[in-house]
Parts: C-alpha cells; sequence; structure tokens
C-alpha cells in the first residue's frame, strides 16, 4: 500500500485532455443542434450549449473563429457546427470548441432575397447591356452612405491616398433601419439632379442580412437601374451579395474597393508600392522559411504539437478570471460608494448651511413661543383694561352727574369745594349733565353739623 502511486487531480486531468486530443475522431467532428445558454464575452468569445432531445453538449467558439460570422447566434436556434472535442481541463469537464458554424435551414429573409432576385432578373434589370462604362479618370465622385459609419473613413482614406486631385461628395442617407431603403434612393435621385458627380458609390459596411437589408429593397434598385450616373455598389464584405450588387454598372467587395475602382492608380506610388512589396515579400518568405524549419524542430514535444489548444485554454481561463475580476469590482466600488454615502451624509448634518438651517428652525419656535406669550400677556392686559375701565366708569364724575349732580367751578376754573373758597359777589361755572350755567353767588350758607 505504501508503495501504490496516487495521481493529482491535475495530472488526470491532463491526461484525460491528451487522449481527447490525440484521438482523430474528436478532430473536426460535425454537429448539428440547437442553442441554449448563449452569452457572448466582452473579448468576442461565445459561450453556449448545443443541445437536441436527449443530450446536452458545452461550446465555446472563440473570437478569432466567429469575427467573419453573418449571423449572431441566439437561444433557441438550430445550427450546424464543425469543431474539436477537448477537455477544459480548470473545470473538469469535455466540451466542444467550435471552429465554424451556419444556420441549419433557409430563413425568410434569404427567401426573399431569391424571389426579388428572380424577378429583377427576368425583367432585364441585371443584364450586361444596361451596364454604363465607369469614367476613367473621374473629377468627382459621389458617396451615399451614412456619413457616421466606418465605410465613408473608409472610402475617403482610400480615395485621398490613390487619387487625392478628385473632388467627394458625400450624399448622406440611411443604410440600416425600415426608412433606409427610401432614405438611400431619394439620395441617387438628388445625386442625378444635381449632375455634379461623375460615378456614384452607394454601400455601407458588413454585417447581417437584416443590417444589409435595405440594399435588397426593390425600390433601391430601380434608382439604381434609373440612374444615368455609373454606380458602383459596395456593401458589406467580399462575401455579402446583395440585389443592388446585380443591378449596378460594377460591384466592389467592400467601400475600400469600390474607391479603388472609382480612381486609378498614381504610376509612382505604385511603383514604389510594388518595390516595397516586393522587398517585403522576399523578407518575409526568408524569415517565415527559417521560422518553419525551426517550428518543425520543436513540434515534436506536446507542447508545440497542440499550440492552440493550449492558447484556447488560456483564453477560456482568461474570460473566467475577467469575470470575477469584475464581480470583485463591482462589489468593491459598490462598497466604496456606500462609505462615500455615508461620509457625504455626515458632511451635510455638520455642513455650515444645516447649522444655519437648524438655527431658523430653532429661532421659528422661539418666534412661536415668544407670540402666544405675547397674546397671552395681551388677553391678559386687555381684560385688565375691560376691567378697569368698567371700574373708572363707575367711579366717573359724569356718571354722577346723570343722577342730578353738579360740579362748581370757580373763576379761575379751580373745582369749587368748600364755602371757603368763594364770597358773595363771585361769579361761578356749575358744569351739569347737559351743559354749564354761570351764575353769581347771593348768599353763602354754611352747613351747620348736628
Amino acid at each position: 500500500m505504501s508503495n501504490q502511486q496516487y495521481l493529482s487531480v491535475s495530472a488526470l486531468t491532463k491526461y484525460i485532455k491528451r487522449k481527447f486530443d490525440a484521438d482523430p475522431h474528436l478532430q473536426n467532428v460535425y454537429i448539428k443542434g440547437e442553442i441554449s445558454n448563449f452569452k457572448q464575452h466582452t473579448s468576442g468569445h461565445m459561450y453556449f450549449t448545443l443541445k437536441d432531445e436527449k443530450a446536452r453538449l458545452l461550446s465555446v467558439m472563440f473570437a478569432a473563429n466567429n469575427k467573419g460570422m453573418k449571423f449572431l447566434p441566439e437561444n433557441g436556434m438550430k445550427v450546424l457546427v464543425k469543431g474539436d472535442i477537448s477537455l477544459y481541463e480548470a473545470g473538469g469537464q469535455y466540451q466542444l470548441y467550435v471552429k465554424s458554424m451556419a444556420p441549419d435551414g433557409v430563413g425568410d429573409l434569404y427567401l426573399a432575397y431569391e424571389q426579388l432576385k428572380k424577378k429583377l432578373e427576368a425583367a432585364g434589370l441585371f443584364l450586361a447591356e444596361h451596364k454604363k462604362a465607369i469614367p476613367q479618370y473621374p473629377k468627382s465622385v459621389g458617396v451615399i452612405t451614412s456619413p457616421t459609419g466606418a465605410a465613408l473613413r473608409d472610402i475617403l482614406t482610400t480615395i485621398k491616398r490613390r487619387y487625392p486631385i478628385a473632388r467627394v461628395i458625400v450624399y448622406p442617407a440611411l443604410v440600416q433601419g425600415n426608412n433606409a431603403a427610401k432614405s438611400i434612393a431619394k439620395a441617387i435621385s438628388m445625386a442625378n439632379a444635381r449632375a455634379e458627380s461623375d460615378v456614384l458609390i452607394v454601400g455601407r459596411g458588413g454585417g447581417s442580412i437584416e443590417e444589409l437589408w435595405a440594399f435588397n429593397e426593390e425600390i433601391v434598385a430601380e434608382s439604381i437601374y434609373d440612374s444615368d450616373i455609373p454606380v458602383i455598389s459596395a456593401v458589406g464584405h467580399e462575401t455579402d451579395f446583395t440585389i443592388a450588387d446585380f443591378v449596378a454598372d460594377m460591384r466592389a467587395p467592400t467601400p475600400t474597393g469600390a474607391a479603388e475602382l472609382a480612381v486609378p492608380h498614381l504610376n509612382e506610388i505604385l511603383e514604389r508600392l510594388m518595390n516595397r512589396k516586393n522587398r517585403l515579400t522576399r523578407s518575409i518568405q526568408e524569415s517565415v522559411n527559417f521560422e518553419r524549419t525551426r517550428l518543425t524542430r520543436m513540434e515534436r514535444s506536446y507542447a508545440f504539437r497542440y499550440p492552440h489548444k493550449m492558447y484556447e485554454q488560456k483564453l477560456e481561463q482568461l474570460d473566467k478570471t475577467m469575470d470575477r475580476l469584475g464581480r470583485t469590482s463591482t462589489r468593491y466600488f459598490m462598497k466604496k460608494r456606500d462609505e462615500l454615502n455615508q461620509l457625504n451624509d455626515i458632511l451635510k448634518k455638520q455642513h455650515p448651511e444645516q447649522a444655519v438651517k437648524n438655527a431658523k428652525d430653532e429661532l421659528q419656535q422661539h418666534a412661536k413661543v415668544l407670540r402666544r406669550a405675547m397674546e397671552a400677556i395681551y388677553r391678559q392686559k386687555s381684560q385688565q383694561f375691560v376691567h378697569i375701565t368698567a371700574t373708572l366708569s363707575a367711579l366717573s364724575p359724569l356718571k354722577i352727574m346723570e343722577r342730578g349732580y353738579g360740579l362748581v367751578f370757580a373763576e379761575d376754573e379751580t373745582l369749587v369745594k368748600s364755602t371757603q373758597q368763594v364770597s358773595k359777589g363771585d361769579k361761578i361755572a356749575v358744569s351739569i349733565k347737559d351743559g354749564t350755567l354761570e351764575c353769581e353767588i347771593k348768599e353763602i350758607k354754611e352747613r351747620i353739623e348736628s
């Protein structure tokens, strides 16, 4: 038992992977299935599951293999794929490494494309006898495309590089969406009405059949056919064919290719480029031969017999590491954001503006208390005033006068309270309720107290 050799998990997994990689029946296998759990990583790699009624197969398609695809895979799509079966060591599961993919069956857009193509071909729009010659030395080149697309930039760059004396006139148009076909047709009509271009380039960059569909519309085909100015179509990539390509006077594989067809070469530039190309080709060929010899010697080791396998595995590990890094970064930033919010709350509470607000609130509370106290004092003093007024009114001489009494004033307007204050013959004024009596003293009688 002590001599028993135990394998590590990684050693066993590596051994099984080599078995997978060495089996010719697991290389370049063709599989048909339905896509599920589809995910495209930010790196461009695609991860998904191929399934049928009875089984599922984990699959990965790296960016180097999917960048030339004409469609974007979706969940539920049935596809035909070609690839290698191998083992992902880090996870210990086998999976399919897809090299190429195509949709299984013909779509509705493709069917509509074929129907319109047959219709226009029968109407004679594709006949060579209707094609106009492209001018050899155009003075001006009209470009009908999106003003913000990469296609326009490629065309302008190419013309400037190859034939800078040509004038370029841009007729902006939508090249994708429901209104794109009408926009393209309108731009072609405008260019013909102005008659300021010797040749027209009509097109856009690559994309799916849906994105290029505006160039498969009948209205665009008829506008190109009716154009008095020669038209070069430049839609998508070299493998993309649209109805506009068949109707146009000349088809270019790409927007850059259209610019090359629209303007001539400058001989001096071409001669220098050819010389440099030949020197570079010879240098590259010598380097390739030297490195091929080195590679042949090194290919005996496992690492160099299957370098793409190791590379693909590292790419997958990199994706998973980036995913973990993304999640960790998100949690870190959320934590720091919460801390920042807490600090902001504390700062707001201690901010002078908040202190002023609190002081204002406190002042308003004191003002309310003071106002209530003043109102209470006012009510109290009002009641006291009413009471004193009532008492004063009751003691007022006017009230006494109403009962028949009067006030006696001497000539100096002093109040006469005693017979000692006046003499016989003095004039006095007696003030009663409704007026004053002017009197003269004829006799003074003193009251004798009994």
